[in-house]
Order: C-alpha cells, then structure tokens, then sequence
C-alpha cells in the first residue's frame, strides 16, 4: 500500500513504457486496486499509444481542474479512470488495474495549478483509506515545478535512467536536485548502454535498485500498442517488471518506517 512516483530525465529514458510495465506486473491481493496516474506536465501517452486513440480524449486529467472548482473532485476522480487489466493478456479484467490518462497538450498544465495538491491529497486518501496503490508518472519534468507536490508527498521516488552516457549525464543533476529537495531517491535503470549498475550507482550516488531490459520489441506493446508476442507476460522485460515491483514496495515501506519514526521522535 504505498503511492510511488516515477521520474525522468531528457533523453527519453522510458518513464511511461516503465510505468505501464510495472502497473501490469503489479503483485494484488484480492480487493486491492493499482491507479497509474500520468502526471506530466508533457503531456500523457498512454492515450495515443497502448490504446491508440480509441477512446479519444474524453478521459483524462484535465477534466479535474473543472471538478475542483466545483468541489466534485472525489467522485470525478474515480469516473476518469480507465480499466488496463486486460492490456497483460488476460481473458477477463478484474479491473483492478487502472489508468488516469495524462493531459493531451501541454498547453493544459497551467489550468492544473491548484489540482496537483488536491490530487497529491487524493491519492494519499486512496492509499490510506482503501489500501489501492498508486505509481505517479511525472514524466522527464513533472518532479519540479508545481506537479513537484505529488514527489514530495511520495511514500518512494524512483527516477528512470537508461545506462548510456548521454543519459547518465542528463540524470547526474536531476538527481543531486531531487535528493536535496526530497532525499531518499533511488534508481531504476534500462539495461541499453554499457555501464554496469554498480557504476551508474556510484556515478549517481543513489541505488539502483531495480533493472529493467532493454528489450524494444515488448517495449513497443506498451508504448505504442503493438502486437502483443506470445507468452508477452512471461517476457524477460514483465518477470523484470514484477521483480521491480517488489523492490519498490519495499524501498517504500522502508521509508514511510523511517520517516514515521522521526515524526514521532519529533513529537515527542
């Protein structure tokens, strides 16, 4: 039970592709619901690329900033979800596992100023009184700026890094600011370049602390919606996926532990 937030940096490091690969991958108990958020300022991509526009853009994120105005925001929240249980293959959905499409055009962010709090609050609600997770996408930009709320309100921050060089170089900085601001930042790394974990740890000095094959053919089924191949869910990048999941909620639990423990040192 825990709210995730997954970050990026320029270079395209697939922070949407992971997101999906994680929410299909997700360990549920019965009754318990995983929410995908996509809350980059960006713009969403699941919309145009898993579903490939068939529903349009009649759900979405930027019908919130009306419902907050008009204090509806609870029960329109759960109206813009969509159902993506049986985008891993299965026969029947249990609809467990759901989407918050993303806005279709940057242009929309600024009307979302006052929603990212209310939406931060949301999703602490969900997880605290459901016991529904929630994995947040910022994108490449969304964990600064006034989306930033919903990191900091993160029980974990997970940035996604391909392990090229031109990657590493953009993510060194993100990163040494993420920690400053939120600290307790780990990694989730691609496995495209050559530099082994251990380096990327050490360059970023944060932990990797799960790895993901770059594996482009599976890839493509969640970013664009393509042919899914047979035995997709048992492909190396979904058995990497659902490790990746576990190491999350872990690192999450850790440091909600952590952080209570010194609310409650300070109390006293």
């Amino acid at each position: 039970m825990a709210v995730i937030a997954l970050a990026g940096c320029s270079g395209a490091p697939g922070v949407t592709t992971s997101a999906l690969a994680l929410l299909l991958s997700w360990p549920l108990e019965t009754g318990r619901r995983m929410i995908l958020a996509e809350c980059d300022p960006d713009g969403g991509a699941v919309l145009h690329g898993l579903l490939h526009g068939t529903l349009g853009d009649r759900y979405g994120l930027r019908n919130l900033s009306v419902a907050a105005r008009r204090g509806e925001f609870s029960d329109a929240f759960w109206r813009q979800l969509i159902d993506l249980s049986g985008e891993g293959g299965g026969d029947e959905s249990p609809r467990d596992r759901l989407l918050l499409p993303g806005i279709t055009d940057p242009v929309q962010a600024p009307s979302l100023g006052s929603v990212w709090k209310i939406l931060g609050q949301m999703f602490r609600g969900i997880e605290a009184e459901s016991a529904h997770d929630v994995l947040v996408d910022l994108g490449r930009r969304g964990a600064f700026g006034p989306s930033g709320v919903l990191a900091e309100q993160a029980d974990a921050v997970v940035v996604v890094v391909r392990n090229t060089l031109r990657c590493l170089q953009a993510a060194e900085g993100r990163v040494r600011a993420l920690e400053e601001r939120i600290g307790d930042v780990s990694v989730l790394m691609i496995n495209e370049g050559p530099y082994p974990a251990g380096e990327v740890q050490r360059v970023l000095q944060v932990p990797v602390l799960a790895t993901l094959p770059h594996a482009p053919k599976h890839a493509r089924v969640l970013s664009d919606g393509a042919e899914q191949p047979r035995h997709f869910t048992k492909s190396p990048l979904m058995k990497a996926a659902g490790t990746a999941s576990n190491l999350v909620i872990q690192r999450a639990a850790m440091r909600r532990t952590r952080l209570g423990g010194g609310e409650v040192a300070r109390a006293r």
